[in-house]
């Protein structure tokens, strides 16, 4: 069993969370303010109807007990049968992705491309890339004159990608990245597919909007991604992000206040930590400050008279850490084993840890939209709608 306190923000206490909880009855919503926990499933009956309400912050319901007296369970410890469980603070939202947001990770999606997913491949075509590339990519700013210059010049030298064309564009790379209720949370598994054989966590902040594009929070997030599968053809981005137990979220979405705000999450500092049974540390970290694309145009282009979400949606940043250190052998980079302890933190978000298990092997997704619905109208909530 764990306390769960170990893995949220050091100022946690002034913060206000939203999350879910696998109580007897049902997933229930649940809103940590000044320390309790707060049932608030009369009050919303899902985390996205609460994130739709202007008073989210000051709702209330019968308390739970006190956050840093309580003990939760992870998938993998058997030990901690019995303990609390939780859950992705995602339920009706839809899920969505940012891809090739910085710099780094535009030329290691060039680099995939030109592998075609072979990781042997891919230190020397880095080599080849990386300067040239990176260095103009980070002082470029997305759809501007300079960067069509430098689309033209790419082209010229025979260095043009579809990647590229995103991370540079006008156009960000915007993609569904899990249906809703797929998502996991803290202290669950995270699958790879077992016939991956390079692939990563990808460390991200999450923003979590309402139906309008409102901003109202943020989480940590874990978009696992199989580089081979993408690697051998852009069509294929589906297979290669999109599988069980494959969009990880949490611990809890911490709600925007006069404390926390957007620009906290512009000036934040993900580090990512993986830890293999068979020694391997791994270590990382992205700044947002870094992001080619401000959070508000990736909202901007997710949403509007082009595509609405009646539910509200969570939308995966993206990240510039793609790990190029060597596990197996020299010149094959990074790929997880079974096994993996993957620790995504950032100082006002907290800790997400996930470990990593294939897709197959991870617990199935079963509770679907329907499953919700029958479990809300058998305990009386969907009244609760707003």
């Amino acid at each position: 069993m764990t306390k769960i306190v170990d893995y949220l923000p050091a100022d946690w206490r002034e913060a206000v969370l939203l999350g879910r909880l696998e109580l007897p009855e049902g997933p229930t919503p649940v809103l940590v303010r000044g320390g309790r926990v707060l049932d608030i499933s009369q009050f919303a009956a899902t985390t996205a109807d609460a994130a739709a309400r202007a008073d989210l912050r000051t709702a209330t319901g019968p308390d739970l007990g006190a956050l840093d007296e309580m003990e939760f369970s992870v998938a993998w410890d058997d030990g901690s049968a019995g303990a609390m469980k939780l859950l992705s603070p995602l339920d009706l939202q839809c899920v969505k992705a940012s891809g090739v947001t910085f710099a780094v990770s535009a030329v290691e999606r060039v680099i995939e491309e030109r592998a075609r997913g072979d990781a042997g491949r891919a230190q020397s075509i880095r080599a080849q890339l990386a300067e040239r590339v990176g260095a103009d990519l980070s002082a470029v700013k997305p759809g501007s004159d300079q960067a069509m210059a430098l689309k033209d010049a790419l082209i010229a030298d025979g260095l043009w990608s579809q990647y590229l064309e995103v991370a540079i564009g006008k156009d960000a790379e915007i993609f569904t990245k899990a249906p809703v209720l797929s998502s996991v949370g803290w202290g669950d598994w995270v699958g790879v597919r077992s016939d991956s054989a390079w692939n990563n966590p990808e460390p991200e902040v999450v923003v979590v909007c309402d139906a309008t594009g409102r901003p109202v929070g943020a989480a940590l997030g874990n978009d696992v991604n199989l580089r081979d599968i993408e690697g051998r053809s852009a069509l294929l981005l589906g297979k290669a992000k999109d599988n069980n137990a494959s969009a990880a979220l949490g611990p809890f979405i911490r709600l925007f206040d006069d404390g926390f705000s957007l620009d906290d999450v512009r000036n934040a500092v993900v580090s990512l930590e993986v830890t293999g049974d068979d020694g391997f540390v791994m270590t990382g970290a992205s700044s947002m400050s870094l992001i080619s694309r401000d959070p508000l145009d990736l909202i901007g282009q997710t949403v509007g008279t082009t595509h609405q979400y009646p539910d509200g949606f969570a939308l995966y940043l993206g990240t510039m850490f793609a790990p190029i250190q060597d596990r197996d052998a020299p010149g094959q980079g990074f790929t997880h084993h079974i096994g993996d302890r993957v620790r995504v933190s950032s100082p006002r978000l907290g800790v997400l840890e996930n470990k990593v298990t294939t897709c197959d092997q991870a617990p199935p997704w079963t509770l679907g939209v329907s499953g919700l619905m029958r479990n809300l109208a058998a305990r009386g909530l969907l009244g609760t709608a707003v």
